[in-house]
């Protein structure tokens, strides 16, 4: 037979804690200590909750103050943060954005800006990057230098010649927007034998090994980088290789591969890296000479090798490429944008002026033209003398050539020449010391 006692109120001994029962529950003042809850707690519950733990989170609801969030680690933070201003952030690392960009699109404000590899200006090692100067003239189907300062071609083994030419670049193009107005083109001929092993095409830059050895660039340190950007525009979908080769002590070579869709302009960018092989002499003889291939047949190719330094073995040293290109009858590249700067980052291209730009083209290449007769004096035996002096100190003492002159002495950069009569004659000269 079940018992029952009926209490309405339990007073502890102590006086410092009861239990009243009323007709919706029982009511505790006190401390409650039990092993454990069966069943949900409804209703409010009141109190700091200073001693919860573990809360299951999909039982916490409503509005957390603020005051009550401290020390949360980093791997309990998920989802979209809300904005902050950051006026009240303390102990950010020093190495912060270490390694990586820091984007932001405000405007940043600070007393100075140190950069730790490079320069502010004169960052680009590539003169002419922009493919305004053309002293030569502005379309060709002669190999070598004969339109854009500083851009060559490289061509052999074909059946009809390929043109090279400074072209006009127009609103469509993407390049135009960010202040490009000019492009190097090479258009293909029909090489109607197919592509033979011996045949290859390329433009090819070349930089003093000097302007290398005081660049900045720790060549020697794997850790050190050298980067590269430039827009490139190919009719053909095609898989190209961008090849560099020095030429100081052991001869070295890296080749990068790239891909361009049919017709469209692209940004190319990418970051070589030291090597403790490598060897720039501090003189004017080439350092390092860069090579857009376009194509190269079997006689110059070996294997696969990309994106690392290789001991340089002539073309052999170039990967296997595909034909796609060369066998398009009026097949079309062209290259613009040009920058290559010391770091592992590309900045925005450095546009330069005309005018300088010029100057530093005239190191290579000089070309004046004028009326020899309207301020040439006569000298002895009805011959008149012209003197030239050099805008800028070429890079070594130039090959010259000169309508109805020939050349009479070249001392400290002036080269003079001599008329073989005082008729009025227009002269043209023309001075090459390219690498």
């Amino acid at each position: 037979m079940a018992s029952e006692i009926r209490v309405n109120k339990i007073i502890n001994r102590s006086g410092l804690s009861t239990v009243t029962f009323s007709d919706t529950g029982a009511i505790v003042s006190g401390i409650v200590t039990a092993n454990s809850f069966s069943g949900n707690v409804t209703g409010a519950v009141t109190g700091s909750g200073a001693n919860l733990t573990s809360i299951p989170a999909g039982q916490l609801t409503g509005t957390v103050a603020d005051a009550r969030l401290t020390t949360v680690s980093s791997s309990k933070l998920s989802g979209a943060l809300p904005a902050i201003d950051g006026s009240s952030l303390t102990g950010i690392n020093t190495a912060f954005g270490s390694g990586t960009s820091v984007n932001t699109s405000g405007i940043i404000t600070a007393t100075a800006f140190v950069p730790t590899v490079g320069q502010l200006s004169h960052r680009n090692l590539i003169i002419n990057g922009s493919m305004n100067v053309a002293q030569r003239g502005t379309s060709s189907t002669s190999n070598g230098f004969h339109t854009l300062d500083r851009f060559t071609t490289s061509v052999g083994g074909t059946d009809e010649a390929l043109t090279q030419a400074q072209v006009d670049l127009s609103s469509s193009d993407t390049p135009y927007s960010s202040g490009f107005r000019k492009a190097f083109k090479l258009t293909n001929g029909n090489q109607t034998s197919g592509a033979g092993a011996g045949d290859y095409g390329m433009i090819t830059y070349s930089i003093e090994a000097q302007d290398i050895a005081n660049s900045g660039w720790n060549y020697t340190d794997a850790n050190s980088k050298l980067t590269i950007q430039f827009w490139a525009k190919s009719s053909v979908a095609k898989t190209f290789i961008l090849s560099l080769y020095t030429q100081d002590g052991t001869d070295y070579g890296y080749n990068h591969k790239y891909a361009l869709a049919a017709n469209t302009w692209t940004k190319i960018t990418h970051t070589f890296p030291g090597n403790s092989n490598l060897t720039f002499d501090n003189n004017n003889g080439l350092g390092i000479q860069f090579q857009w291939i376009m194509f190269t047949g079997t006689t110059y190719t070996s294997g696969s090798t990309v994106d690392q330094w290789v001991v340089y073995n002539g073309n052999t040293s170039t990967p296997d490429d595909t034909s796609d290109w060369w066998t398009t009858n009026d097949a079309t590249f062209e290259l613009t944008g040009v920058q290559l700067e010391v770091g592992s980052v590309t900045t925005p291209f450095e546009h330069r002026s005309f005018t300088e730009e010029l100057l530093r083209c005239q190191r290579y290449f000089y070309k004046i033209r004028a009326n020899a007769a309207s301020y040439l004096p006569t000298t002895d035996g009805g011959r008149s003398r012209l003197f030239v002096l050099f805008p800028v100190l070429m890079r070594v003492a130039p090959s010259g050539s000169m309508s109805n002159y020939t050349l009479s002495t070249t001392e400290d950069g002036v080269t003079g020449y001599q008329s073989s009569n005082a008729t009025d004659v227009l002269y043209e000269g023309t001075f090459n010391a390219e690498l």
